[in-house]
C-alpha cells in the first residue's frame, strides 16, 4: 500500500477497514460490538476480537454471537473486557489488523496525544506487518467540555503530519496513509457511533493508518 501524495483533501474508505486475506483482527473500544459482528459475518475467514473496558455494553452482543449459527451466532467472533494500556499477554504478536474507530474519553486522549505506554501496548500485540487503523472524530463547539477535560490538542492534518506521526513512528508504527474522511462515508464503518454522528457538518473525522515494523 503506497502512502497518498496529498493528505490534505477528503478521502473515501476504500483502503479503510477492508484488507484482504485472513488472519486476526483486533477492535479497541468497541462499544456495542457492531463493527466486529458484522464484519465478521462478511469475512469467516477471519477472527475477530472486540474489547472495551465497559463490560455492560459488551453483553448484548457477547450473547448475540454465542447463540447458534441459525440465530445468529458466529465462531469467528470474542468479546473481551480489557483496558487499552492492560491488553491480555494472549494477545501478544497475535493482531494483523488493529482498529480504533471514534474513540472517547482515556482512549481518545491517549490515541490523538501519541501517549508512549498506549502505543506499546498496541506494538506488543501487533503482529509483524500489522495494520493500525485509528479514526478520529471531534466538533470543536459540541465538544467542548471533553476537549478541555482531556486537554486535547487541535485537531488538524497539520497536528498528524507534524506532531502525531512522528510518535507513532518512534513506537515501531510507519504511517502510510493519512486523511480527512468524507462525512458520507462515515456510515460505511459499520458502527453505532459512526452512524449518530452523520449530518453533523461541524465534526471533523480524520484518519491514520500506519504498519507494524520490525518483528
Amino acid at each position: 500500500m503506497e502512502a497518498q501524495s496529498d493528505n490534505s483533501t477528503d478521502k473515501s474508505l476504500e483502503n479503510l477497514s477492508n484488507h484482504t486475506g485472513e488472519g486476526v483482527v483486533v477492535d479497541i473500544g468497541t462499544g456495542d460490538g457492531r463493527f466486529v459482528y458484522n464484519f465478521a459475518r462478511q469475512n469467516p475467514n477471519k477472527f475477530y476480537i472486540g474489547i472495551d473496558a465497559n463490560a455492560r455494553v459488551l453483553e448484548k452482543i457477547s450473547m448475540k454471537a454465542t447463540r447458534k449459527p441459525a440465530k445468529g451466532g458466529l465462531a469467528n467472533v470474542l468479546f473481551l473486557q480489557a483496558a487499552v494500556e492492560n491488553l491480555p499477554e494472549e494477545l501478544n504478536d497475535t493482531a494483523d489488523e488493529i482498529h480504533i474507530h471514534f474513540p472517547w474519553g482515556s482512549l481518545l486522549r491517549a490515541v490523538l496525544k501519541g501517549d508512549e505506554e498506549i502505543l506499546r501496548s498496541l506494538y506488543r500485540i501487533a503482529a509483524p506487518e500489522c495494520i493500525l487503523e485509528i479514526i478520529i472524530g471531534i466538533d470543536p463547539e459540541r465538544d467542548t467540555a471533553e476537549i478541555e477535560r482531556l486537554e486535547l490538542p487541535a485537531l488538524s492534518i497539520e497536528y498528524l503530519e507534524n506532531v502525531l506521526c512522528p510518535k507513532y513512528e518512534a513506537a515501531g508504527f510507519e504511517v502510510i496513509e493519512k486523511g480527512i474522511l468524507n462525512q458520507s462515508d462515515w456510515s460505511k464503518l459499520e458502527t453505532s457511533w459512526a452512524r449518530k454522528l452523520q449530518g453533523n457538518e461541524s465534526r471533523k473525522v480524520v484518519y491514520l493508518i500506519a504498519q507494524k515494523t520490525g518483528a
